[in-house]
């Protein structure tokens, strides 16, 4: 039965890729034993209920092989969960979605989706990135387990799987991942190294000779080694090794090969296109399975795995929602905190720990005023965790409460992460943690969300709550000249889809940003702070922060009711809009100052909201940013201006570079006042 079902998976990974005329058959087929072996025999995971919280994970990091998953959640019969964490009555893949393998509306689309189909950890496919998640996802389940545990009640003690092949070897997050993770000595966390040695381009010696065995070992993993991944029996004493390591994390680097029998033997054609049908007819006779049978599953198929990996998930899950249940009745806080988590929801009453700020010219930067507003958070959410590349004294993001603690392998219940220099693999870490439905941030320098960016992306299409922090949002970094100026990495923020870009203008703004971000669900958040003070606005002379929620509000008026020109702004600029606004008011100039700390808030209010702050009669309109202008000419149209960045920014103290690059009351008033005059001679 073990090399039936085996086969049926690769018959069924090489129909979907046939029939779909595009995608990977060799990578399905050879890690297909691995993979086997890990769900029949040793994954703690129940079909019926697939987003039960002890489970264990499984993240196919090569996500190109997807078939291989998509055979597996049909096979084993995983359960379809809807948005509102309800498990349905129908299956997470059919057999008409293996069928319909990368078409439209299918739920075996050509990577794995997180969200879209059920039994799915993570979205993957750009290589590397579910590893790093995986180790996010294994940090989480030690905290968890340190909060959470009580005497006689392990409520938490799940393992983390991940299969990766020679490409997530090679990118250089799996490398920022593995690292920390030795470091952290994350014992519940195993890694697959599908070792196939075929790239798209090749052999993998054409770019990729190293002893990557020995590399782990100086990471300080445990590295077991199966020669032949036909080989179940092995497959499995490498898996024991890893159930029995007590101090490191595992790698099991297996030995395959893309191709079975002479039609495909050392073909590199097989790892990135289908095969061909004679081609596929002669692997399934190699087989051993019906050469002209498409889809085929023979008969007890589908029973064995209800008595594998069906029935001990099932075992599992009950024994562990008895002892829940009894948990609850002894420990009803800790349980009532694991249940909110589960479903996305904050304690009652979380908002008023927010705290408010006073008027103040002097004011204070808006790091320092999120790192306030974070403590407080926090203080009200005990799964609000996160940390920093390293920068946690510039980005005030460590959490200072007693008991709050750092993260390490002598300390699992601690709340602050020390990721290291290592952006991009601190950005996957926190997708890893959010996926196990903890609510973390990490942060860093804004310009360096460029290394980051892929897991940013990542993090919005999967649609999870990470706060992505960033600070030394503009020019306004000074000395430290242009390397550490960011210039287009707002434009490029906003451009991602599913992403909330804030960058608030003083501390209350920061408070009403972090009222929206911590209640979020499905949405990441950056959050974009400054590093120089800003005055905290007179909000008795001027309009209250909480239009925030609405991404642009009216900040002040013209005095006489008659606007003649807008200036809009977000972060630092806005305090300059408003010295320009009181200056042109001496002149009889009616300007209207609209602060815009979210666009992609803004664009989803009303036409009338978006029309009452910017009148589309009022075309006089001057954008002011410390960035990149793309983007900026859908709010001042083409009778507008944009005081912005056209260059990268220069090294000299703030005040120079203000003026060197136009971001004084001088200039923005004189754009303003030619505008107003000019709209004036139109009237």
């Amino acid at each position: 039965m073990d090399a039936l079902s085996i086969n049926t998976i690769r018959g069924l990974c090489l129909d979907a890729v046939q029939q779909a005329e595009s995608g990977h058959p060799g990578t399905p087929m050879d890690i297909a034993p691995v993979a086997y072996t890990l769900w029949q025999r040793f994954l703690r995971f129940d079909p019926a209920d697939p987003i039960w919280p002890n489970r264990d994970r499984f993240v196919l990091s090569e996500g190109h092989a997807s078939a291989l998953l998509w055979s597996l959640l049909h096979l084993t019969g995983v359960r379809a969960v809807d948005p509102d964490y309800e498990v349905l009555g129908r299956s997470a893949v059919t057999l008409e979605d293996l069928k319909t393998f990368r078409r439209l509306d299918s739920h075996a689309p050509g990577h794995p989706e997180y969200r879209w189909t059920s039994g799915v950890e993570a979205t993957t496919g750009p290589l590397g990135q579910g590893v790093a998640m995986s180790v996010g996802m294994a940090m989480a389940g030690q905290w968890l387990a340190a909060r959470y545990n009580r005497n006689g009640f392990p409520i938490f003690d799940f393992d983390v799987y991940a299969i990766a092949g020679d490409g997530c070897m090679m990118e250089g997050v799996s490398s920022e991942a593995a690292s920390l993770a030795g470091h952290q000595r994350l014992t519940n966390l195993c890694w697959i190294y599908d070792s196939n040695r075929v790239t798209i381009e090749g052999r993998t010696d054409i770019a990729f000779t190293e002893d990557l065995a020995a590399r782990f070992i100086a990471y300080g993993w445990n590295v077991a080694t199966v020669a032949d991944a036909n080989d179940v029996d092995q497959v499995a004493r490498a898996l024991h090794s890893f159930k029995a390591e007590r101090e490191r994390p595992t790698l099991i680097v297996v030995h395959s090969h893309i191709g079975y029998g002479s039609p495909l033997e050392g073909s590199p054609r097989v790892h990135g296109e289908p095969l061909g049908v004679e081609a596929v007819k002669a692997t399934k006779r190699f087989l051993g399975m019906p050469e002209d049978a498409e889809f085929f599953i023979p008969d007890g198929v589908y029973d064995w795995f209800a008595k594998g990996i069906g029935r001990r998930g099932a075992d599992a899950r009950a024994e562990w929602e008895a002892r829940f249940k009894e948990y609850a009745s002894v420990h009803p806080e800790p349980a009532d905190e694991i249940e909110r988590m589960q479903r996305r929801e904050l304690p009652d009453g979380w908002e008023d720990v927010l705290p408010s700020f006073p008027p103040d010219p002097k004011g204070t930067a808006t790091r320092a005023s999120s790192g306030q507003v974070l403590n407080a958070v926090a203080e009200a959410v005990p799964w609000l965790l996160g940390g920093s590349a390293d920068l946690a004294p510039s980005t005030k993001t460590r959490l200072t409460s007693d008991g709050a603690g750092d993260f390490q392998p002598g300390e699992r219940g601690g709340r602050n992460f020390h990721f290291g220099v290592r952006e991009h693999t601190a950005a996957a870490i926190a997708n890893g943690m959010a996926l196990t439905k903890l609510r973390p941030y990490w942060s860093g320098f804004l310009i360096f969300s460029d290394y980051a960016r892929g897991a940013i992306r990542l993090s919005a299409l999967m649609e999870i709550p990470v706060v992505h922090i960033f600070t030394h949002d503009s020019i306004g970094v000074g000395e430290d000249g242009p390397t550490h100026q960011p210039v287009e990495q707002l434009a490029s923020l906003r451009a991602m889809p599913g992403l909330l870009v804030f960058r608030p203008a003083d501390a209350n703004e920061v408070v009403e940003a972090w009222r929206l971000i911590a209640g979020l669900r499905r949405e990441p958040a950056a959050l974009v702070l400054s590093r120089q003070p800003l005055p905290t606005l007179d909000r008795s002379r001027l309009n209250g922060a909480d239009g925030v929620a609405k991404g642009a509000y009216v900040l002040a008026d013209a005095p006489n009711g008659r606007v003649d020109v807008i200036l809009l702004a977000t972060g630092s600029e806005v305090a300059l809009a408003v010295a320009v606004r009181e200056e042109l008011a001496g002149e009889g100039i009616g300007v209207r100052v609209v602060s815009m700390p979210c666009w992609e808030l803004f664009e989803r209010q009303p036409r009338e909201y978006r029309d009452r702050v910017l009148p589309p009669e009022v075309t006089a309109r001057v954008g002011i940013e410390q960035a990149s202008t793309l983007g900026w000419d859908r709010y001042v149209g083409p009778e507008g201006a944009v005081v912005g960045m056209h260059t990268f920014g220069a090294s000299a103290p703030l005040k120079q570079l203000l003026s060197k690059f136009g971001f004084t009351p001088e200039k923005v008033s004189g754009i303003a006042r030619e505008l107003a005059m000019r709209r004036k001679e139109v009237r």
